[in-house]
């Protein structure tokens, strides 16, 4: 399913708080019979309830529209060569969808599926979060409290991040990219997103209308709440729960984008000494094996619950339907790209499928590569990894000129090691952003990475600068007509 019924299209969540979202899969969260939601004061006067209520937000987590696919997928494809270019670079869109089409030829317009429907549930799920926190005080215990407040401002922190990234220009302050060197305003005079703290439980509630906040006042609550969650959260917990080492790292790869560099490098070297977390023997099994020891927080999926496997789902859209697969194969990844990795590289291309996370697809679109990252419905999505500190830690140091934890050089061959890739003799500013690049391939990362240090994306004339409209989503039409999120992004 690609629509949202009409009751759904609010930048709000309506008042019924669903308290079985976390048995559900798929999308068929939109198809919720009456008798499955309870009114929001009756499910959150008591503690089981509040417990319940934030069960649930964690299941919106896997939405489609969520971390599930559209967090990932739309950023990868936003750093999608578009189809005119003379030499490809990364990856192109063959799916049929006309949605996800617009998205990797920088064609949206407000009225894209894509942008309407990832908005709408990710708003809702901050509204749920409102709710959980609003109903705090009926939970007794002094320790469940704190952890359930945590919790809750992790993900609230985390989607309005996510959002600003997608539906706002890059936040940069300082430095060589900064917002004055791309050519875009300030943050205090760009527009980020409308910035919601109270729950809403009436009608009146949800006929609020509300404008966009500055960047600079998003990224303050952005920062306030994952803050706060790292003082919240409990030291330790499993992969399926945030504890306070899953804020650090989010915080690192928050402060990494505003160009706060030292903060980013401190919080990248305690989660890489303090977190417990270590990296597995081998890039492959990252995304092969459930709560692996690398893996900091992942959504959790199996077969039965899961963002989806026909019309939605990042194995859907990515994998071909070889044998095991099943996918629709509408990512294909251009051999440019899969020649930067070595030949004994596992990240990059091996003929025998699952020895690497590159392989040529047979079936539907037979002889293009795809990505072995996402070959299953049912794995589990991984969302912070310890990679991704040290690449932190390495490109911060660079930067700074420091050695904190290890010189850029160490972390960045501890990486390529795992990987089976050849050690580097050195190690620059660009070696390490290419680093980046072949480590978070098809994770949502490249658009980002590009769009904060002010590089085009593709190449030719076909690039586009990291600064153009066309790299921001557009704030649903429906939006706009209500009176919210006002003003429009630019282009649209």
């Amino acid at each position: 399913m690609k629509t949202i019924s009409a009751s759904l299209r609010r930048l709000v969540a309506p008042t019924a708080l669903l308290l079985t979202l976390g048995l559900l899969g798929c999308d068929k969260q939109l198809d919720i019979e009456p008798q499955q939601s309870v009114d929001a004061a009756t499910a959150l006067s008591t503690p089981e309830g509040v417990q319940s209520a934030l069960t649930g937000v964690y299941a919106r987590l896997d939405l489609p529209q969520s971390y599930g696919t559209n967090l990932l997928l739309m950023a990868d494809l936003l750093a999608a060569d578009l189809p005119t270019a003379a030499t490809f670079t990364y990856i192109g869109w063959q799916g049929t969808f006309q949605s996800y089409r617009e998205v990797s030829r920088k064609q949206m317009t407000d009225v894209n599926t894509e942008a309407d429907r990832t908005w709408n549930q990710n708003f809702q799920t901050i509204n749920l979060v409102n709710l959980v926190l609003d109903a705090l005080p009926v939970v007794a215990d002094a320790d469940d409290k704190q952890r359930i407040e945590g919790e809750a401002r992790m993900i609230r922190g985390m989607l309005y991040f996510e959002l600003a990234r997608l539906y706002a220009q890059p936040y940069r302050t300082t430095g060589a990219f900064s917002n004055a060197a791309l050519g875009v305003p300030a943050p205090t005079a760009t527009p980020g997103l409308p910035i919601n703290l109270s729950a809403n439980k009436t009608e009146a509630d949800a006929a609020r209308r509300i404008a966009r906040s500055s960047l600079e006042e998003t990224y303050t609550q952005i920062l306030a709440d994952l803050t706060a969650a790292q003082d919240l959260l409990p030291e330790a917990n499993d992969r399926t729960r945030f504890d306070q080492y899953d804020a650090k790292a989010f915080l690192a790869r928050v402060y990494l984008q505003r160009g706060e560099y030292a903060t980013a490098r401190d919080l990248a070297n305690e989660v890489i000494n303090d977190s417990g977390a270590s990296l597995n023997a081998s890039s492959v099994s990252t995304f092969t094996n459930k709560n692996s020891s690398e893996v900091l927080f992942e959504i959790q999926q199996n077969d039965q619950n899961n963002a989806g496997n026909s019309n939605d789902g990042l194995a859907t859209f990515y994998s071909s339907n070889a044998a095991g697969f099943g996918g629709r194969g509408d990512v294909r990844i251009y051999q440019a790209f899969a020649d930067q990795y070595g030949a004994d590289d596992q990240r990059g291309f091996n003929p025998q499928i699952g020895a690497s996370l590159i392989y040529e697809g047979t079936g539907r679109r037979a002889g293009f590569l795809r990505t072995y990252k996402w070959n299953n419905a049912g794995q589990n999505i991984p969302i912070l990894r310890l990679s991704e500190m040290y690449l932190i830690r390495a490109e911060t140091n660079l930067r700074l000129g420091t050695n904190v934890g290890a010189t850029a050089l160490v972390d960045v061959n501890r990486i390529r090691t795992r990987a089976r890739a050849t050690p580097l003799a050195n190690v620059t500013l660009a070696s390490v952003l290419q680093e980046r690049d072949l480590e978070f391939a098809f994770e949502g990362f490249r658009v980002h990475d590009y769009k904060r240090t002010g590089r085009s994306i593709g190449a030719g004339t076909a690039a586009i600068p990291a600064n153009a409209p066309a790299l921001v989503m557009p704030i649903p039409k429906y939006e706009i007509n209500l009176g919210n999120a006002l003003p429009q992004n630019e282009g649209y």
